[in-house]
């Protein structure tokens, strides 16, 4: 496909450069002719590569303030032609008249493309691959984050993942951060991308050309795009999970899907943990288990460095996570058989 198109672009580009030459419109001067054909077909080439990257709903918009531009400075041709004056006046006014109505028209109508709504036509117009009953919409965070490539190649997140081109320039910005922590965090946003791009699953990759214009931040391009395609925002965003809601989108939480498969602890089981660091109350030690979850530890403050089991007396679930509260048993008594029992690790 691409071989094709570069070989029509050269033909084209031919073919004016010999309209050029062999026809002379420019007082017979051959050369200067082709050279003229030839910077003409360059400009045109340059702005069909860009109309090819705007998306559909600019493109129908374009052509809708074409229309309406052509109306408009039709009437004031009329209008103009009417009155009495100067017959070179007259044409130059409605020239430019003319002109401004027409580019203003088209511009207007490219950028207000935005907030058409392509659904009402019945899915004629709807791009490919903006499925609504299956679109996930990948923020900037959950990207750089990286689960979800996991998540999505054991094929719970099935349908078409959205990544808006919004979200890319962002990652880029980030990727070419002076600060070497962003600029980190944004290649492996990069990576993720490539590598679900790769990976072949239940799921498929689109990027949305659509943005807004108004709209400034991210996060509230996030939402009017999930409005309008119907879809929901996969996000660990606590800010924009809240604000998403809110506005009526629904939104999938990879934190709060973690903390959902967590192992569920009960009170009164043991737990075999490597307490790490001194605690925030008298005599107690911290401990972490191999997926994050905090172990406080009552009595455990001398056990520091050491492997013990504790017995959990409470487990506090917030919207930051789950933490855990036990008690080391130090009175010499050999530990029950633990229920479950879980290795923190150093």
């Amino acid at each position: 496909m691409q071989f094709d198109i570069s070989l029509i672009r050269f033909v084209f580009f031919t073919a004016l450069v010999s309209a050029g030459f062999f026809l002379k419109p420019i007082e017979g001067r051959a050369w200067f002719s082709a050279v003229v054909g030839g910077a003409l077909a360059v400009l045109i080439i340059i702005f069909e590569t860009r109309i090819r990257k705007a998306s559909l709903k600019t493109l129908i918009g374009a052509a809708v303030g074409s229309i309406i531009g052509i109306a408009a400075a039709t009437l004031i041709a009329w209008i103009i032609s009417m009155q009495q004056g100067d017959p070179s006046f007259k044409s130059f006014l409605t020239l430019t008249l003319t002109l401004l109505t027409g580019y203003v028209s088209l511009m207007v109508g490219a950028v207000k493309g935005d907030y058409l709504d392509l659904s009402a036509l019945g899915g004629i117009f709807v791009e490919k691959g903006t499925s609504k009953a299956h679109s996930l919409i990948l923020d900037t965070s959950v990207i750089i984050d990286g689960r979800v490539a996991d998540i999505a190649e054991t094929g719970f997140l099935a349908g078409i993942l959205v990544i808006p081109q919004f979200v890319l320039r962002e990652l880029q910005q980030i990727a070419d951060s002076a600060d070497s922590i962003k600029r980190n965090r944004g290649r492996r946003g990069l990576d993720i991308l490539q590598r679900l791009q790769k990976k072949k699953g239940s799921y498929e990759i689109h990027i949305s050309e659509a943005d807004f214009p108004d709209v400034r931040e991210v996060d509230h391009k996030l939402i009017e795009l999930a409005k309008q395609i119907e879809g929901k925002i996969v996000t660990n965003d606590f800010n924009l999970n809240k604000v998403a809601q809110l506005r009526g989108v629904a939104v999938l939480n990879i934190n709060e899907l973690a903390n959902a498969l967590k192992p569920v602890v009960l009170p009164g089981e043991i737990m075999r943990v490597f307490v790490l660091k001194e605690g925030k109350e008298y005599n107690q030690g911290v401990a972490y288990l191999d997926d994050g979850t905090m172990v406080v530890v009552d009595n455990a403050r001398r056990m520091i460095g050491k492997n013990i089991d504790v017995s959990v007396t409470s487990v506090l679930q917030t919207t930051a996570g789950k933490m855990i509260f036990g008690r080391f048993n130090d009175d010499g008594r050999p530990a029950p058989s633990p229920r479950h029992t879980t290795t923190a690790t150093q």
